[in-house]
């Protein structure tokens, strides 16, 4: 794990996170800064390591989770394409192989729902470890009054889990879902397409999405 925590200790890369996550908040949308990229890539980590992959996949996928939402920096539009962009400067200056430079960016160019395909194995490991982070202190708006369907959604959400089967045949979503707050036909109002997203990219692992909400199957 020497470059995904050389990447973690860089100042610049710092910043770019810092003031991506602070363009997000400007426009209202959730958080998006160090929380949501480490969970990220602790969940590609556990994704890629239960399933087997070698240690350094397992970072390369970490590394892309780290640096997928940099593209925020310069616009929410297309932020997956201009983070992969930036991501390949960062890399490729730090002398990272071409092989891995390209496995990075594909998967942080194919992130974003509306654009990004499950291309490769670690595309598909991170969208699923990105689509998956919803929760309560995503929500930075404290005002329950003025929530959007956004804030909604992600508040009501009380716990999120991830998990793979022994069998390594099943991924499931687990949510815990306060109603008072948003119903379940909210999230899938703003999450439907990137369930589907999800269920494509498990399709790549060799697995099966599923979604349960309050111990109800609803894919």
């Amino acid at each position: 794990m020497e470059i995904y925590e050389k990447i973690r200790q860089s100042e610049a890369i710092k910043v770019y996170i810092q003031r991506a996550d602070e363009s997000l908040a400007a426009l209202g949308f959730t958080e998006h800064s160090f929380a949501h990229v480490t969970r990220v890539a602790e969940t590609v980590r556990y994704i890629l390591e239960t399933l087997g992959y070698s240690a350094h996949d397992v970072e390369m996928g970490m590394i892309a989770a780290y640096l997928h939402d940099i593209g925020n920096l310069i616009n929410r539009s297309e932020h997956a394409q201009s983070g992969a962009i930036m991501a390949f400067r960062i890399l490729d200056e730090m002398g990272m192989p071409a092989e891995d430079v390209a496995t990075i960016v594909t998967a942080i160019g194919n992130h974003d729902e509306g654009t990004g395909v499950p291309v490769n194995d670690i595309a598909a490991a991170l969208i699923l470890a990105d689509k998956s982070d919803v929760r309560r202190s995503r929500v930075r708006n404290q005002d329950q009054q003025t929530f959007d369907i956004h804030d909604r959604v992600n508040y009501s959400v009380e716990k999120s889990v991830l998990k793979i089967n022994q069998e390594h045949s099943l991924i499931k979503l687990k949510l815990s879902v306060d109603t008072h707050y948003s119903s379940v036909m909210d999230y899938f109002e703003i999450f439907l397409q990137r369930m589907v997203m999800c269920r494509k990219a498990a399709e790549k692992l060799g697995l099966t999405f599923k979604l349960m909400i309050n111990e109800q199957s609803l894919i």
